[in-house]
Order: C-alpha cells, then structure tokens, then sequence
C-alpha cells in the first residue's frame, strides 16, 4: 500500500515565522500533537509536543551545596530569583518564533513510497508522523502512526473479502 493511499493529503501547518504560542493554539485546537513548519510552500521543519516541552525544562544545578549559618538568610532569596527567572522564561518562549524550536533535520518521505517504509522510518527515527513531500519538497501530505494502521486494518479487510 502506497503513502498516498493514507496520508491526510491536507495537514495542519504553521509558518516558521509564527510564535509559539501561536503554533501551541493550533495544536489544541485540532487536538495534534505536531505539525510541519513551512516557509512559503516549503518544509523546512516540523514542531511537536516534545519540541516545546524542551522549552519547558529547566536545568538543574548540580553538586553539593551545605549553606553556612549566615547563607541560611540568602537561601530563600536565591529561590526568589530563581523563581523570577523562570517566569521571565516562560513569559519570552511564548513570543519565540517557532523556527528557533521546531525540528530542522525532518524526515519526509513521497507519496509514492510504500507504509512499509514509513513505519520502519518512524520507528528507526522513534517519531510520530512524517510529511510527505513531492520532488520540490514541498508539502503534499503528512502520514501518521495512526494513518498507517487504519491502512494495514483496511489492507487486512479487502484480503478477508476474496
């Protein structure tokens, strides 16, 4: 069975040049989990779930840290500072464009290439969808995990009624 057969030959989009939040509203509102980035027609990436996440994560100190009796004093104020570090953070990853956090190195495939081979690639490459592209790269389709299956169960379904 051929890509083409199963890919949604319509996926939900955004441009490089979006903010994330704007990428994090498309998101929930088709209730996707990612979707391709595009400048112009071309794909030049693909924004998920994981990718804004990273976002999120914050880095840990590391190493022993034994306060002093007089540091005991500064020990809520290094947390305060902290604290208003974090929020600036999350307040300047909403107005990032989505360029800076998306996916850059994609996997695509055409839509002439068989469910086989995109479910090999997904799971060799541990992901969820791939963009199918045409020869240009531009974005024709996007096929999911979800896509493949429904097209092995329909495969199974014409087999049974021989």
């Amino acid at each position: 069975m051929m890509i083409r057969d199963v890919m949604n030959p319509d996926p939900v989009t955004c441009k490089a040049s979006d903010t994330v939040s704007e990428a994090v509203r498309l998101l929930k509102k088709n209730g996707i989990s990612g979707m391709p980035v595009l400048k112009g027609d071309e794909l030049v990436g693909v924004v998920s779930e994981s990718d804004l996440l990273k976002l999120l994560s914050t880095r840990e100190e590391s190493g022993l840290w034994l306060p002093s009796p007089l540091e005991i004093l500064e020990v809520p104020i290094r947390d305060l500072i902290r604290w208003e570090k974090m929020q600036a953070g999350a307040e300047e990853v909403g107005t990032m464009p989505v360029s800076e956090v998306m996916t850059k190195k994609v996997q695509a495939l055409g839509p002439e290439d068989t469910i086989e081979e995109a479910a090999s690639m997904m799971v060799k490459h541990r992901i969820n969808r791939l963009p199918v592209v045409d020869e240009a790269r531009k974005l024709v389709g996007i096929v999911t995990r979800g896509d493949i299956i429904a097209g092995l169960g329909q495969e199974a379904s014409d087999i049974g009624d021989d």
